[in-house]
């Protein structure tokens, strides 16, 4: 059996702790998915890559707002799939070919898991008999995986053959020329938005009666409406099952009166979310405690239950973002050593305080901190301003009549307690709230501190925080 100074499960965010400052160590990398985690291969990244080309796509009617006639003669698919994948796949075998030549890593290519608290079993591929390896340290980095369909039907051969995640949608051989999506999250939207915009007919089917439901009440209801029109939504029904019919499947429903309903398409999307990966990790036998949600349990060092165990990004984090767990990888790499080598003045934390988040559906939309209805279910005073992009100069410009910026702060102290965004450029004009929310910049000083261009769409920003500045002083 093997010993190592450090082992790390997971070659995403876990891949970008090893630097030169790791050189002395013996390391095991063990990964049982594609190199180089979620993000680069199956989440962030190539989404992003697909988005850009649907909003382009939908461009045209934006255009004809304002006197420009553009139409949108088709969409390439094969061309956008290749694009994209002839990109990332080289980086994915680049990446793992580059660490597996390191001097002081090993590269264990299967799926693993603790049989006591120091001892891990790897079914490493293409061997016939699992590997045993020993190490003083772990950083869990396993990430996660898409929640899977359980209905009546989804086993059947023909239905799976045509029933995607969001791992396998994105390299379809074809443009379907229809396709039902399950769920009504981040992911399930912006693969509305892309396969929509790129001529698929789309029906999305949500249980609740909104889609984004996590977002402030104003957003998720305006995203709904906006949406609706593009796509066919189908809310308030639960899936019973799935049936194959003649060129693709059968989606059976039920709404809360108990009534029925079939909907067809050539190929499915199951966007329900994902799981933490720790169960594959069967942390029991390591004694590493797991909340009721399935997610490992860390402090705010990022240690787990146990000392020498670390954990970092989706098997840990329930906001599942790549920018949380790169951030978390830095809090681990800097802990790993002041422990190893002594370096630094002590463990530093994690700070989780102000995480925002972006989707790219078609509104984009952003957001960080509270959103209203936390704010009034938990009791907290607060004041909220709704300032629309068309009440701006580039608004106007736009003809916008759709979009809007949300802010909600302390009556008293005059700090941001949330900020809500739907709108072109959503992901960008969030950060300077982002920024004043973590540094305790007040509503006052951030209006009024600073030069805003005009007329920029920044523009926007500025009168939502001059709005929330008027009514603090007409509550004094």
């Amino acid at each position: 059996m093997e010993h190592f100074d450090l082992v790390i499960i997971g070659s995403g965010s876990g891949n970008s702790l090893i630097d030169e400052r790791f050189d002395g160590l013996r390391i095991a990398m063990v990964e049982r998915g594609v190199y180089g985690g979620t993000c680069l291969n199956v989440g962030c990244i190539p989404t992003k890559m697909f988005v850009l080309p649907a909003d382009h796509a939908v461009s045209p009617a934006a255009a004809g707002r304002i006197g420009v006639d553009l139409q949108l003669e088709g969409v390439d698919f094969d061309a956008i799939r290749d694009r994209i994948f002839g990109r990332i796949d080289p980086i994915s075998s680049g990446g793992k070919q580059w660490r597996e030549k390191s001097d002081n890593v090993t590269v264990f290519t299967g799926t693993g898991h603790f049989v006591e608290r120091d001892v891990m079993e790897i079914a490493v591929q293409g061997e016939a008999e699992p590997v045993r390896i020993s190490g003083d340290r772990f950083v869990l980095a396993a990430g996660s995986r898409a929640t899977l369909l359980d209905v009546p039907g989804v086993n059947d051969p023909e239905v799976a053959a045509r029933v995607h995640t969001s791992d396998s949608i994105m390299r379809l051989p074809a443009l379907p020329a229809s396709m039902i999506i399950l769920g009504g999250g981040y992911i399930a939207s912006e693969f509305a938005h892309v396969f929509s915009a790129y001529g698929t007919r789309v029906t999305m089917i949500n249980r609740s009666e909104r889609l984004l439901r996590r977002e402030d009440d104003e957003i998720s209801e305006r995203f709904t409406k906006i949406i609706s029109e593009r796509v066919g939504l189908k809310l308030n029904q639960q899936v019973t099952g799935v049936n194959p019919v003649d060129g693709g499947v059968e989606v059976v429903t039920k709404d809360p009166n108990g009534i029925e309903y079939g909907y067809e398409a050539e190929v499915v999307l199951v966007a329900l979310g994902r799981v933490p990966n720790a169960d594959l990790l069967q942390p029991e036998a390591a004694g590493i405690e797991v909340d009721s949600n399935g997610y490992v349990v860390v402090d705010e060092h990022q240690r787990t239950s146990q000392p020498h165990i670390w954990a970092l990004g989706d098997v840990c984090s329930p906001s599942q973002l790549k920018h949380v767990a790169n951030h978390e990888m830095r809090v681990v790499q800097a802990n790993l050593l002041h422990e190893i080598t002594g370096t630094g003045d002590g463990l530093v934390s994690s700070d989780h305080r102000f995480v925002p988040h972006a989707i790219f559906t078609d509104p984009q939309i952003a957001s960080v901190g509270r959103t209203e209805q936390e704010l009034r279910a938990a009791g907290t005073p607060y004041l909220a301003t709704v300032q629309a992009y068309g009440d701006v100069a580039y608004g106007w410009a736009m003809e916008d009549t759709e979009h809007f910026v949300k802010l909600l702060s302390d009556p008293e102290a005059g700090q941001l307690l949330g900020a809500h965004i739907i709108g072109p450029q959503a992901s960008t004009l969030i950060q300077p709230l982002v920024q004043a929310m973590s540094f305790g910049l007040g509503i006052r000083e951030m209006a009024r501190g600073q030069y805003w261009i005009h007329p920029a769409l920044t523009e926007v920003v500025e009168n939502a925080l001059l709005g929330l500045v008027e009514q603090a002083d007409k509550a004094r």
